[in-house]
Formats: structure tokens, sequence, C-alpha cells
């Protein structure tokens, strides 16, 4: 299974975003530039995970893009299943009669401890988490992927 850029993308901003929660909203462009994403793209992400609560947005001269929660309340799951949808490595997960037997397939049940360690990962991290791995606490940022 490999990540596509919106997730990857996404949570570089979200990440952003977290390292200036409870100070000053963000502009998509001091993103962009940051992460070395294009403006274009980073809008569409945004425009989805505020579509989902997780980004709100502040008008005005000094507005931007602010978490709409803590960082200790915002999962990696909650950021994934956004961008990407419903954590399914197989379609017959989701749809049994996609595949004829579909219940009685062997890998059925591999497929689904995927799905479910998968899950487990993303919901057990926050961007809090993040923080810490990078850093923040001490005021070095060193994250890219």
């Amino acid at each position: 299974m490999k990540l596509s850029s919106r997730t990857r993308y996404g949570i570089r901003a979200m990440l952003e975003l977290a390292f200036e929660y409870g100070k000053k909203p963000l502009q998509i462009k001091s993103i962009a530039d940051r992460e070395n994403i294009s403006n274009k793209y980073l809008e569409q992400l945004i425009a989805m995970l505020k579509s989902a609560g997780l980004v709100r947005s502040v008008r005005g001269p000094r507005g931007g893009y602010m978490l709409a929660k803590p960082p200790q309340e915002i999962s990696l799951k909650d950021i994934f299943v956004t961008l990407e949808g419903p954590i399914t490595p197989v379609d017959c997960l989701k749809h049994s009669e996609f595949t004829p037997n579909c219940t009685d397939c062997a890998t059925r049940q591999i497929w689904n401890e995927i799905q479910d360690a998968i899950s487990n990962v993303l919901s057990s991290k926050t961007l809090r988490d993040l923080l810490e791995q990078t850093g923040q606490e001490q005021g070095t940022k060193t994250f890219q992927n």
C-alpha cells in the first residue's frame, strides 16, 4: 500500500498548523512555501480539511487557517479518512458482493487484519505526537517526506 501525495501533503500542512496552534493563523502561501507544495493543490486539501471540521478559516488582513481543535484531539486517522476516504486495502472488505465467494475467501481475513492494524496505528497517533517527535518542544522543526 502506498500513501498518496494528498495524505502526505495534508498531514504536513496540518503539522504546520499545529506548530502555530494558539498563536496566529497561517496563510496557504506560507504553508505551501514552507512545505514546497503547490498553492492550488494545498487549497484543495485545506478545503477538504475545513469541510471535515479539522481546520477553520480566519478572515481579514491577518487571516488564514488554524486547527479547529487542539493538536492532541486530531488523530492521523481523522486526516487520512478526510483526504483518502475509508481505510480499505481491498474492495471486498467494503463490499462483500464485489468478489464471488468473498465470505469464503482465504485471504479476506488477512486483508481485514491489515485494515485493522493500519486503522489502529493511525488512530493512536495525533498531531501532538508528531510535534513531540519533531522536537517542537525544543523549538526545532525537522520533518519532511
